[in-house]
Formats: structure tokens, sequence, C-alpha cells
């Protein structure tokens, strides 16, 4: 019986460390405001992405305890030039939020620490010069 509650109680630790350490958000850019001259626009958008993550050591159950690194390398030059050339923008702000990983931590669990899938929405937003 005690074999199960340790068990148990080192599994809730497990998933409470993934949940806190997976973060909610995280600013990529953001300028001070300035003001916005005559005849500027405002771009924004945002869009789903694969934020997943591997351990640096894949091996099972030891890859808890190791740093992970990212899949996929987000940007936020990638998304801003969808706005206009860089000298052009002001007032940039991108950011990623994880929200979605919460729930998708499972995925780590199964796979004893190795992988875990997470899908961030990236939403970016500036105004344009002309």
């Amino acid at each position: 019986m005690k074999h199960i509650t340790l068990y148990a109680k080192l599994s809730l630790l497990t998933l409470s460390a993934m949940l806190v350490l997976s973060g909610c958000s995280q600013s990529l850019i953001k300028d001070d405001t300035r003001d916005a001259t005559e005849g500027t626009s405002h771009c924004s958008g945002s869009e789903w992405v694969d934020d997943s993550s591997l351990a640096v050591l894949p091996i099972p159950v030891v890859a808890f305890f190791m740093p992970h690194t990212d899949l996929n390398e987000i940007k936020s030059d990638d998304y801003l030039k969808r706005c206009g050339e860089g000298n052009q923008l002001i007032n940039r702000d991108v950011s990623i939020g994880r929200a979605m990983c919460f729930p998708t931590a499972l995925t780590r669990i199964v796979t004893l620490g190795v992988w875990q899938w997470c899908p961030a929405r990236v939403s970016w937003e500036a105004d344009v010069q002309p």
C-alpha cells in the first residue's frame, strides 16, 4: 500500500512540475509604444504552431529531469515580415500563448519524459509606417 501511495505522490509531483514549468505565455518582442504618424496602418494576426520539445538526453524516465529543446524555432521576424519591412514597423508585439500545452502534458507522461507535444498560439501586431 505504501508503494502505491509513493507512486501516486511522485506522479502528482511530476505532473505539477510539468504544468508549472511549461508556462502560459511568452513575449518574443514588445516595443515601447510610440505615437503613430498620419497614414500609419495596423497589422495583426495569429496562428497555431507546433511548439513541441524533445529531451536533450532522450532516455525514458531520465528525460523527465533533463532540459528540453524546441523542435521548431519560433522567431518574431517570421511573423512580423507579414506586415512589411522591418524598418517600417513600430509598436511591434509578438507573443506565444502556451495555454493548450497544459492538457497535452499527457504526451510527456506517455513518452516517459522524452517528448511533449505543444500546440501554441502565436499572435503578432504592429503599426506600419508609410
